[in-house]
């Protein structure tokens, strides 16, 4: 079959013959439908982003759709139409098939590096082999490349767990995927308001336009004026952290200060600052701060749920669907996408 596989952090992600995977216990066979292509991707292939276990098929996500499965396995059959979650918990350790990330301490303990071992590839690839326990059922789902945007808002879906129907939502680094994810996620649960908070005025005008409820804030990088512009445009009951790497944390910040007092601070971006908070604050605030990495399979599909239902709008959502053929420009389309809009790799097109 043909892949992206990534030899070394030193080399370039490429176009390959591969042999097809092997079904091994505990595992299922797909075809791969589509997978979203981050927009740092390329950033991700230097291995600036955390430890990546090469040589590997890169890939994390993706909607599939089921071959065969081990005979140890149950709950799904050939035909499923599923999604990828990602993460693999197992054994007390965490991490990401196919990608960075470990979760926990972040450490590569013996544990995790031996499951890294055993499913190491992902699904940038024409077919997967992958643990039963990432995949979750969609029922009824087609091959619409949108949906492959879903471990995004499952992801955005975990963090704004507990959101309460007429809370007011901030979304810090709306303007990115994740963000864009965040945002979609808060109106379908029924946020009165969502602040989309972010520097490119473009994706905040999209944003803008999806939903009445939807306000914006344009990031200057003085956090005290951040601050008075989001709790101009609705006091949050809940910020969340989609910024992705930045210079200082003044903009997480500046979302914290907002909050009103006895709200939360929920961390899911890519930002690589230390937050220093100041105690009494905290304190007298009665604020909560915590952070959240990927989605459980529940999660997973409790989003499909609602995209199922008509609640959480897919229409939205840009996809630009790419082939196999060329990943060096598909990881420099992706690298120019923002917001709602986002590179879908489709394995086996039409």
């Amino acid at each position: 079959m043909r892949a992206w596989k990534l030899n070394s952090t030193d080399d370039e992600l490429r176009l390959l013959d591969v042999p097809e995977p092997s079904l091994r216990a505990g595992g299922v066979l797909v075809d791969v439908l589509a997978v979203h292509v981050p927009a740092y991707s390329s950033v991700l292939t230097g291995g600036t982003r955390g430890s990546i276990p090469t040589p590997l098929v890169l890939g994390a996500g993706g909607l599939a759709r089921v071959v065969a499965v081990a005979d140890d396995v149950t709950g799904f059959a050939p035909g499923d139409v599923v999604v990828n979650a990602g993460l693999l918990r197992e054994a007390g350790a965490e991490f990401i098939v196919g990608w960075t990330g470990i979760g926990g301490r972040g450490e590569r303990t013996p544990v995790v590096a031996r499951l890294q071992e055993r499913w190491r590839d992902g699904t940038f690839a024409e077919r997967a082999v992958l643990p039963a326990s990432v995949l979750v059922p969609v029922p009824g789902a087609g091959d619409d490349p949108r949906l492959a945007f879903l471990p995004w808002l499952s992801i955005a879906a975990e963090a704004l767990t507990g959101q309460q129907p007429g809370e007011r939502v901030a979304v810090l680094g709306a303007t990115g995927q994740l963000g864009g994810a965040a945002v979609l996620v808060a109106l379908a649960r029924g946020a009165s308001g969502v602040v989309a908070v972010g520097r490119n005025p473009d994706a905040l005008a999209r944003l803008a336009a999806l939903d009445r409820r939807v306000v914006t804030v344009r990031l200057t990088g003085d956090r005290p004026a951040d601050a008075a512009a989001i709790r101009a445009a609705g006091e949050p009951d809940v910020t969340v952290d989609a910024l992705g790497a930045v210079p200082d944390p003044g903009p997480t910040l500046a979302g914290y200060d907002a909050l009103r007092p006895g709200g939360t601070l929920v961390l899911i971006g890519g930002v690589r600052q230390n937050l220093t908070l100041a105690y009494g604050d905290l304190m007298r605030r009665r604020m909560t701060v915590r952070g959240s990495w990927m989605a459980r399979p529940e999660t997973v599909a409790a989003v499909w749920r609602l995209v199922g239902g008509g609640v959480l709008d897919l229409s939205a959502l840009e996809p630009r669907v790419v082939g196999l053929d060329d990943p060096a420009a598909a990881l420099d389309l992706a690298d120019s996408t923002s917001g709602l809009a986002f590179v879908v790799l489709v394995p086996r097109a039409a």
